[in-house]
């Protein structure tokens, strides 16, 4: 007696959720004051200002950009204000702060900026596995798009789910 073999996962009405399909795929570059600095310590306004108007700030266009100073170097805060005010004139996206800030910022604005209407009232599972970095703040601003509007929501794949929330009937 053999009985036929139904796919419940295929047949299910799960939406699937991948996170990594909010990553942004613009290369990064990492933007580090240390290198306009005398001795890689000491910042001497004329030389930083200088050398700040007479970068090429086209090799950054298509690029995403973080600033920070790598060293123990006391930098002045309008230092890096000043970098931004230059990427910012040549409309290049970028942050003050770390690639992994980057990264999180990033896919949060994605997220964000994404219209989560089709899962109204729907059982939603986010995808738990990922080939590339997702922070874990990510899960968060993903939740609050989410649960005021899906029925319910659980994480991992959809052969083993581990439920995350359910709306209440009433």
């Amino acid at each position: 007696m053999s009985k036929e073999i139904i796919n419940r996962v295929a047949n299910s009405k799960l939406e699937t959720i991948d996170l990594e399909s909010f990553i942004v795929t613009n290369e990064r570059i990492t933007f580090d004051l240390k290198n306009w600095l005398k001795n890689d310590l000491v910042l001497i306004e004329k030389d930083f200002r200088e050398k700040a108007q007479n970068h090429k700030w086209e090799q950054y266009q298509n690029k995403i950009i973080s600033i920070v100073c790598s060293n123990d170097a006391i930098i002045p805060d309008w230092a890096f204000i000043l970098v931004s005010s230059f990427l910012k004139k040549y409309n290049i996206k970028h942050i003050i702060g770390s690639l992994d800030l980057l990264e999180n910022i990033l896919i949060n604005d994605a997220i964000n900026n994404y219209d989560f209407s089709n899962y109204k009232n729907k059982a939603v599972i986010i995808k738990g596995c990922s080939d590339k970095f997702i922070p874990k703040s990510s899960y968060s601003a993903l939740i609050e798009k989410l649960q005021s509007i899906s029925k319910s929501i659980m994480f991992g794949e959809a052969c083993s789910a581990v439920p995350i929330y359910k709306k209440s009937k009433n």
